[in-house]
């Protein structure tokens, strides 16, 4: 009978609900990979990984939206120039890569005006995220959950070394 009971808990442990930062964790990490068709795109072409024009565009859209909606937009910024450099990070390593191993080069070259408007919806998704978790984020406790999050969702969206070094590069901003 005890046996039983053991495995009734470990059981509901198992299927235990979302914490309240793994969404938030989940749109940085698909934002993350999106990195991987935008450094397709670049590859081979004299567009570099930097584009400070775009990256400036970026940040100003989205604390415009969080003044909007009642978001600090500084704390927006900076969890925005996180997400930018964790992409670029992704990029970075993905060239690398290709350079290395000219057999696993991208054949197809993405466009970019395709790639942007899953990046803008991202985005989106990602201060909605902001918002809904202001009381997590400010309590104490963000750290630890933030990084039970970065776990469950990396092992859920099976992140290779790359994608995980970008997405830890993703979050540093979000606890305040």
């Amino acid at each position: 009978m005890l046996g039983s009971s053991l495995l009734v808990v470990a059981a509901l442990a198992g299927a235990a609900a979302p914490q309240p930062l793994e969404p938030l964790v989940q749109v940085a990490a698909e934002r993350v990979a999106t990195a991987d068709q935008v450094a397709a795109a670049k590859w081979g072409t004299d567009q570099p990984i930097d584009d400070p024009a775009r990256e400036q565009q970026v940040l100003d859209t989205m604390a415009a939206k969080a003044t909007a909606m009642g978001v600090d937009p500084e704390l927006t910024r900076r969890v925005f120039r996180d997400q930018i450099e964790a992409n670029k990070v992704v990029q970075r390593g993905l060239h690398q890569y290709w350079a290395a191993h000219p057999d696993e080069q991208p054949t197809e070259r993405p466009d970019l005006g395709e790639v942007r408007p899953v990046i803008d919806r991202l985005n989106d998704e990602l201060l909605v995220e902001i918002r809904d978790t202001a009381d997590v984020r400010a309590h104490p406790s963000c750290e630890g959950e933030l990084t039970g999050a970065f776990f469950r969702i990396g092992q859920e969206m099976r992140l290779d070394p790359l994608h995980q070094a970008g997405v830890g590069r993703a979050l540093p901003s979000v606890c305040d």
